[in-house]
C-alpha cells in the first residue's frame, strides 16, 4: 500500500519497524512507489533498505505513476548480482515479476522472484501472468525462491502451476490466512522453493500488522543444502 496503512496514514517508518522486527535475509514487497507524488516523491525501496540495514535492493516498475513509478521490490542482505524485470501480460494494470540473482556465498547463487499477480475475480489474467513466470523458472539452473502476492488460493490453476515440483513453505495450520490483515479469511500469499532436494523448510510464521498493511507478512525459514 505504498506505505499507507489500513488507516490511510503514509508511514514508511512504521513499515520499516515491522520488517526490522521480523529480521529476514530476503524481503519481497508489493505495491511500492518510487518517487511518486502520493508518497512524497520518496524512493521507497532505497528508504526501507537503508532504514532496516539491508545492504542490497532492487525495484521493478509496473508503470509510470504520478511523476515516478509504481511496482515491487526485493531487499536482500546478500549481494544482488543481477536484477531482471520479467514483463508479464497486462491485466487490470501492467505487471512485472522481479527476479534477483543473489550471491549467498562464494560458491552459490540463488534466484529470488517476487510476484504480484492480478487481483480480479476472473483468473485468466493471473494464469497468463503465472505462465510467463513458470517459463522463466523452468529455464533456471540455480536454486530459486518464488514469493509474493499470488492473489489466488490453494487448488487454483495458478497455484497448481507454480507450486509443481517445488517445496512449499507451509504456514501454521491454525494461522495460515494472509488476507485481510484485520479479518484474515484467505490464503493468497506464498513462498515456494526449488529444486526440492536442495531445500529444507525449518519453519514459518504469519505475523500481525493490521495497521501497516492489508496483508499479513509471512516469514519462511529455509535451509539451502549443499
Amino acid at each position: 500500500r505504498h506505505g499507507a496503512g489500513t488507516d490511510n496514514r503514509l508511514d514508511l517508518e512504521r513499515t520499516a519497524a515491522l520488517l526490522k522486527n521480523i529480521n529476514p535475509d530476503i524481503i519481497g514487497l508489493q505495491e511500492v512507489d518510487k518517487r511518486a507524488k502520493r508518497s512524497d516523491s520518496v524512493d521507497q525501496t532505497a528508504f526501507l533498505a537503508d532504514a532496516i540495514s539491508m545492504g542490497h535492493s532492487a525495484f521493478g516498475a509496473f508503470m509510470d505513476f504520478q511523476g515516478g513509478e509504481y511496482g515491487l521490490s526485493i531487499l536482500s542482505k546478500f549481494p544482488i548480482e543481477k536484477a531482471h524485470e520479467i514483463r508479464l501480460p497486462d491485466g487490470n494494470e501492467p505487471r512485472v515479476a522481479l527476479a534477483c540473482e543473489l550471491k549467498i556465498s562464494d560458491q552459490q547463487t540463488i534466484m529470488a522472484i517476487n510476484v504480484h499477480f492480478d487481483w480480479v475475480e476472473n483468473d485468466a489474467f493471473r494464469f497468463a501472468q503465472a505462465s510467463v513466470v513458470s517459463t522463466f523458472i523452468s529455464g533456471l539452473e540455480i536454486p530459486y525462491v518464488l514469493l509474493g502476492d499470488f492473489n489466488d488460493t490453494p487448488g487454483s490453476r495458478t497455484l497448481d502451476l507454480l507450486s509443481k515440483n517445488t517445496l512449499p513453505v507451509k504456514k501454521p495450520e491454525e494461522n495460515h490466512f494472509t488476507f485481510s490483515s484485520t479479518k484474515p479469511s484467505q490464503e493468497i500469499d506464498f513462498i515456494f522453493a526449488a529444486p526440492q532436494h536442495r531445500w529444507a523448510v525449518q519453519g514459518s510464521y504469519v505475523f500481525d500488522g493490521p495497521k501497516t498493511s492489508d496483508h499479513r507478512p509471512i516469514l519462511g525459514i529455509l535451509e539451502l543444502k549443499k
